[in-house]
């Protein structure tokens, strides 16, 4: 057993790895079997197809441009099998998420006409929708990082030049990471406020009323956002941690099983992946209840697999740069990553979910206006900071006295190794979302609306519970790539000694300068939102007024205009927060005087800050949005009151809080830690 999983771990993962992609076909073809409806409710489906194709395709042309420039520049300033890497990582992550979106916009009308027939049918139409996105994210994250290391290794016969490459594909993941998740989030947020302030607040229109011009553009955006974006983010997130953990292992240690324990991990959560899946698809319970004991089963069920593994990898102590551990301190820290995942989904969903405190504050600050509702939610989402960071901390304290660095890189494996079910979750959500608005477009009854209304609801929870463990996860996968930034300088420097000392000016400007980038990142992402939503608002407005009969239903919206400016403005308006990273860190690094110590500092600095953000703001949003919700299930004055136009107010704010600026601090903190990394032989002499 132990020389098995030592010497053939990476291809029996490998092998694990093609289990989950296999099972994401069988799954899409699941999803394609089933009832598509009837024919109005298929032509809103393709028209949100086609406006959700028309952007991937134009998002593509516009990232492979400045792809091709980021390939060159790595190919001549560092070496070309790195540049093979950034390719790989690059297509690996835009496959992701276009395969994953493709089949969520075919399952929305779907899980539609399955509302028709019950709620689990609907459930399980929906849920195996997203978990297509979730096992190709795992599937392609394994086979593309596994798959490179083996093949360079294989190639050139140096493990170290194989590992070293690996940077490469962690940076273009993590670009294309950042794009998608800009884009996708710009275009869905600035579609949904646009619609949403004159349908709702000025037009008393309700969600998805097909008189709006702009609700096809808002169902688009739900797909490339949080099917498209998050997909392509959480591959960036796991492609990235595993990288890590490899890395962390060579330098280190650099022994067979300690390169070999990361993809073992990622191998065998996928048997706990499918296990959840099929759980959810077995056992008929209500729709929170069913998805989150497909997570508890999948978890269970990777801890059992891990622990003779790891006692079977690890039979003696082994040294980590000072630091020994035996099998059962690195199963600990495996359990720490498994622990923090259910920390972070229990933490998330109390702040988030209407069955609580948290949200129903903000349901009942809205009785007394737009600006109480405003402050409800910003308090909630400071206060959802607190025991994810206290949980972070001990995961980092407990790991590091366990098995030093190593043990926090395990731990970040583990966790985002249960990314085949949790992503699942998440693209459920813009599924249940586009079903609600597919059911209300072509007239469906109204018992099918209520269906489709509390898989939303569950969906809208599972959405926020994601981007907190796709942020909290980031955060400790930070932590372990800032810890290869200062080994790596180490390697590369050698007889150098490195004090990163508060004491020393150089650490605290790179400190002052890293806790800035995510502010100014997420300030450019929020006015990108405004300036594109303002320009909806005015094409409804437009329309409304040219054409007055779309309100009494004898003129009919065009729906591609406002497809067509969401577009124009998130393709144009991702690229400057996008580069900001480069520009820092390459800017940084260059100044003389400055230099290493000082980018060092910065990397500390986004890691912090950028934590708080990404929480705050996808914890508020969130909240916010299931408020809104809340009230809309006829609490507090219901559906048209003034606590339910203060909801509107709050969910407005909320929406590029939760889906655009926020989730896209999780890539951002990757990409600097990345790349400044991969700098190190370049500007460090």
């Amino acid at each position: 057993m132990q020389e098995l999983l030592t010497r053939q771990g990476i291809p029996l993962s490998l092998g694990l790895g093609a289990v989950g992609l296999v099972t994401a076909l069988i799954l899409i073809r699941s999803v394609l079997s089933a009832d598509g409806g009837n024919p109005a409710m298929r032509e809103i489906a393709a028209a949100i197809q086609a406006g959700a194709r028309a952007y991937l395709s134009r998002q593509l042309v516009a990232v492979g441009s400045i792809a091709a420039v980021m390939f060159v520049a790595v190919g001549f300033l560092r070496d070309w099998t790195t540049a093979g890497g950034f390719v790989i990582g690059a297509v690996c992550s835009l496959i992701a998420g276009f395969i994953g979106m493709l089949v969520a916009v075919r399952a929305n009308v779907r899980t539609a006409q399955a509302a028709s027939v019950g709620s689990h049918p609907a459930l399980k139409v929906a849920f195996n929708g997203g978990a297509v996105t979730g096992l190709l994210v795992v599937a392609l994250g394994l086979l593309s990082v596994g798959g490179f290391y083996l093949g360079v290794l294989k190639m050139t016969g140096s493990e170290k030049l194989a590992i070293d490459s690996l940077i490469g594909l962690a940076l273009g993941s993590s670009l294309v990471s950042v794009f998608a998740r800009l884009g996708g989030g710009i275009y869905t947020k600035a579609a949904d406020v646009g619609a949403d302030l004159v349908g709702k607040v000025e037009q008393h229109l309700q969600e998805d009323d097909p008189r709006n011009p702009a609700t096809v553009a808002d169902n688009v955006g739900d797909n490339v956002g949080d099917c498209a974006g998050m997909a392509a983010d959480v591959f960036e997130t796991y492609a990235v941690s595993l990288i890590g953990g490899v890395l962390v292992g060579h330098l280190t240690h650099g022994g067979v099983a300690s390169l070999a324990f990361p993809f073992v991990i990622c191998g065998i959560s996928i048997i706990g992946a499918v296990l959840g899946v099929l759980y959810v698809n077995l056992f008929k319970q209500d729709a929170t209840r069913s998805l989150l004991g497909g997570v508890t089963i999948s978890g269970l069920v990777t801890a059992g697999l891990l622990f003779p593994a790891t006692r079977a990898m690890f039979p003696d102590p082994v040294d980590f740069a000072g630091k020994v551990a035996d099998s059962s301190a690195i199963f600990g820290c495996v359990l720490a990553g498994i622990v923090m995942t259910f920390a972070t989904v229990w933490i998330t969903n109390y702040y988030t979910s209407t069955n609580y405190k948290p949200v129903r504050s903000i349901a009942l600050a809205s009785e007394t206006g737009h600006g109480t509702n405003v402050i409800a939610g910003l308090s909630v989402g400071h206060h959802a900071t607190a025991l994810p960071v206290l949980f972070i901390c001990a995961a980092i304290w407990g790991c590091h006295e366990w098995a030093g660095l190593y043990g926090i890189a395990v731990a970040v494996v583990s966790m985002l190794s249960l990314s085949g079910i949790i992503i699942s979750l998440d693209a459920f959500g813009p599924i249940t979302d586009n079903a609600g608005g597919i059911a209300v477009m072509s007239g469906l009854p109204e018992g099918v609306r209520r269906v489709t209304d509390e898989l939303d609801a569950v969906g809208n929870t599972m959405k926020a519970v994601t981007k907190g463990y796709a942020i909290a996860s980031a955060g400790l996968a930070a932590m372990v790539l800032f810890g290869s930034y200062v080994e790596e300088l180490k390697a590369h420097l050698p007889g150098q000694v490195f004090h990163f000392d508060l004491t020393d000016p150089k650490i605290m400007i790179g400190l002052f300068i890293g806790g800035m980038l995510p502010f100014l990142f997420t300030a450019y992402a929020m006015d990108a939102v405004g300036s594109a939503a303002g320009a909806v608002v005015n094409e409804v407005r437009r329309q409304l007024k040219l054409k007055p009969g779309i309100l009494t239903g004898s003129d009919k919206p065009d729906y591609g205009q406002c497809v067509d400016i969401v577009t124009k403005a998130a393709l144009q308006q991702m690229i400057l927060p996008a580069l900001l990273t480069l520009i820092f860190v390459v800017g940084v690094a260059a100044i003389p005087g400055l230099g290493k110590e000082a980018l060092g500092g910065m990397l500390v600095g986004t890691i912090v800050t950028g934590l708080f953000v990404g929480l705050v703001m996808t914890s508020a949003g969130g909240a916010w949005d299931n408020a809104k919700k809340y009230i809309e299930d006829g609490h507090h004055g219901g559906k048209g009151s003034e606590s339910h136009m203060a909801s509107i107010t709050g969910d407005t704010v909320g929406d590029p809080y939760k889906d655009t600026a926020g989730p896209a601090v999780n890539p951002m903190i990757k990409v600097v830690n990345i790349l400044a990394i991969l700098i190190i032989p370049i500007l460090f002499k």
